[in-house]
């Protein structure tokens, strides 16, 4: 198990202290350039064959067997979250999104995040601070085939969670999608 515990010191610093309990293995905190290969290609399009694993293995230098092998070390040390396809929505027919930010008493953030983040339509659930004039402090990213359907999951996480206070945003245009490339 892993600790973190935050100390705030009285001029503004922060003091971290961590503590680990289990077998310590220093590979779980270190990524070496293979590995930064790995995660490169796993967030670029796999080649639709066989067996892509082989042909990325192959460039990077390895067995395929170290690949899954170091893949699986990844998710294990929890880099790598979960990895699987991108569907591209309009293609599929869901032609709508809004972001939909909610104002959420503080003690049901946490409560009222799940109920949202439950919702299959929902891909992105985030709590941020409130800051100046904007109270809306929970935000959920809703997906449907059109403006309506998207509404009316926003009605039901309302219903749902008991708090109707919240503004929907619908997007408009897309200009960039992509997922985030850290190697």
């Amino acid at each position: 198990m892993l600790s973190i515990i935050v100390q705030n010191q009285s001029d503004n610093r922060f003091s971290f202290i961590l503590t680990y309990e289990g077998a310590w293995d220093s590979r779980m905190w270190m990524i070496d350039e293979v590995d930064k290969q790995i995660i490169h290609y796993l967030q670029g399009d796999l080649p639709v064959i066989e067996r892509p694993f082989a042909v990325i293995a192959e460039e990077i230098g390895i067995s395929e067997k170290e690949f899954l092998e170091r893949v699986e070390l990844l998710k294990r040390r929890r880099i790598l979250r979960r990895f699987g396809a991108t569907l591209r929505h309009q293609l599929a027919g869901f032609n709508a999104n809004a972001m939909v930010a909610w104002r959420v008493p503080e003690d049901r953030v946490d409560q009222a995040g799940r109920l949202m983040a439950a919702f299959r339509e929902v891909s992105h659930c985030y709590q941020r601070k409130v800051e100046g004039d904007w109270e809306y402090n929970l935000f959920a990213m809703i997906h449907g085939k059109n403006k309506k359907a998207c509404e009316s999951v926003a009605r039901k996480i309302a219903d749902e969670i008991g708090l109707d206070d919240y503004i929907f945003l619908p997007s408009i245009k897309e200009y960039k999608k992509t997922s985030p490339t850290y190697f």
